[in-house]
């Protein structure tokens, strides 16, 4: 069984790759391409955020009027991928509480 991160992913989601498969014990077939599949998302939202970035939240429409980017929503959708699939893998993502009970603020 494949362990090693996919090399078409970032440093940076090989990286969680191999956090992620030590810190969960990820190991079976379904859950790798699980794993694969929700970091390629976190790829394309990162590379998303890299131009909104450089060219900002906002373009000029033919009119000249302002619009959102159109990789914004990309953004969204990648995100919401990435999500999904660390959902499906059951992973815990809130953080350990020092204490019991409800977090501050909330």
């Amino acid at each position: 069984m494949a362990t090693k991160a996919p090399k078409h992913l970032s440093k940076e989601a090989r990286n969680l790759w191999d956090r992620l498969l030590k810190e969960y014990d990820i190991g079976d077939e379904a859950g790798l391409l699980i794993l694969q599949t929700g970091l390629e998302a976190f790829d394309r939202m990162r590379d998303a955020q890299a131009v909104i970035a450089k060219e900002g939240l906002t373009v000029k429409d033919r009119f000249d009027q302002p619009k959102a980017h159109p990789l914004t929503t990309v953004e969204r959708d990648s995100r919401a991928a990435m999500l999904a699939a660390l959902k499906a893998l059951n992973l815990d993502l809130e953080p350990l509480q020092d204490r019991a009970g409800r977090p501050a603020g909330r």
